[in-house]
């Protein structure tokens, strides 16, 4: 269990911080951004919660706990994957308790005519930052991936959340029907 009685430590004031297994790195270096990115993804979900309730707000919740694993899973260098007492790591389930949900979603709407515009309600607007936020945090895992080892299930599962938040923000816009469509050129 984590327990935090001060929060502050003053260690990382030369510009360093500490990752999990005590080694330290400069705070832009590329593991750390990418743990940065995914916590803004889930600041994004947070905020989305506020607009929601019922079923929808409880599976955010559990991606939101999912995502501290994944910054876990982040900040814990190497190249073993394999989840244990001392390495908590993304695995396949959390991914495919995903791919379950944007299914299950997705059947309840109508197929794309065309590509939406964010917005629509005021919960869909923000389930859609949160889908940008997600994909800005894949931005930082893959470009920590070409240069670090990177767990494949993490870049699952982050590749598969902003799907999820697409998926989502067309069903609180009334299934779909509240989504406003791109009209290409309509400015011209």
């Amino acid at each position: 269990m984590v327990r935090l009685n001060r929060i502050y430590t003053r260690t990382g004031d030369d510009g360093t911080t500490g990752l999990v297994d005590g080694s330290r790195l400069p705070k832009h270096h590329a593991r750390l951004e990418a743990v940065g990115a995914v916590d803004e993804a889930n600041c994004a979900i947070g905020l989305a919660i506020c607009a929601l309730s019922g079923s929808l707000a409880e599976h955010l919740r559990r991606i939101q706990n999912d995502l501290f694993d994944l910054g876990a899973d982040l900040a814990t260098p190497g190249d073993d994957f394999a989840p244990s007492d001392m390495s908590l790591r993304i695995v396949a389930a959390q991914t495919e308790w995903l791919e379950q949900r944007i299914d299950a979603e997705n059947a309840e709407l109508a197929p794309l005519t065309s590509f939406i515009l964010p917005g629509g309600s005021e919960a869909a607007a923000r389930l859609h930052l949160a889908r940008t936020a997600a994909r800005r945090a894949e931005r930082a895992v893959t470009a920590l991936a070409e240069n670090s080892p990177v767990n494949p299930q993490a870049l699952a599962y982050i590749n598969r959340l902003s799907d999820y938040m697409f998926v989502l923000a067309r069903l609180v816009n009334d299934g779909g029907a509240g989504d406003v469509l791109w009209v290409p050129g309509a400015s011209r």
